[in-house]
C-alpha cells in the first residue's frame, strides 16, 4: 500500500492486535482499539494490564491491523514499533477523548473530557513510535499468486 492507501485503510479498520513480549519471551497480543495521530497509532489500556508491564520491561512492540475473509480479499499492515508510555492525566485523557469521538461518536466537550479525566487515572497512553512497516493487498494480484 501506498502511504495514502494505508492512512485510508487505517481510518477503515477498528481494531489493531498489539504484540508484546512477555517475561516468559512468549508474544503476548491482545486487541485494542486506537487512533492516528500525526501518522503514529496511539492507544490506551489499564495502567495495571500485562500488555503495559510487558512495555515497561521491553519497549518493543508488532501491531497488525488486518482486513479480508477470503484470500483474494487479504489486506493488511504489520508495523514493528517502539512503544512509548504516557502517564500524565491530561494526556492519557486526550487519548480517551480522542477514542470516544473515533468509536462512540462522540463530540469532545469539557464534559467528555471530564468523563475521560476520571478514567486517566487508572489508564496509560500508548504511543507507538513505527521503526519498520510492512503491508498487503492481495486485491491487488489480480488473481495471479
Amino acid at each position: 500500500m501506498d502511504p495514502h492507501e494505508l492512512a485510508s485503510f487505517l481510518d477503515e479498520q477498528r481494531v489493531v492486535v498489539c504484540a508484546t513480549i512477555g517475561r516468559d519471551g512468549w508474544p503476548h497480543l491482545m486487541p485494542l482499539w486506537y487512533v492516528v495521530r500525526d501518522g503514529e497509532l496511539w492507544a490506551w489500556t489499564y495502567a495495571s494490564s500485562q500488555k503495559v508491564r510487558n512495555l515497561e520491561r521491553d519497549p518493543r512492540a508488532t501491531l497488525q491491523v488486518e482486513a479480508g475473509e477470503q484470500y483474494h480479499e487479504l489486506r493488511g499492515v504489520m508495523f514493528k514499533a517502539e512503544a512509548a508510555l504516557h502517564r500524565e492525566t491530561e494526556q492519557v485523557a486526550g487519548i480517551g477523548a480522542d477514542l470516544a469521538a473515533r468509536y462512540g461518536g462522540a463530540d469532545v466537550t469539557e464534559e467528555v473530557l471530564a468523563a475521560m479525566r476520571k478514567q486517566a487515572v487508572k489508564r496509560v497512553g500508548l504511543q507507538f513510535r513505527v521503526t519498520d512497516t510492512a503491508t498487503w493487498d492481495h486485491r491487488k494480484l489480480g488473481g495471479v499468486y
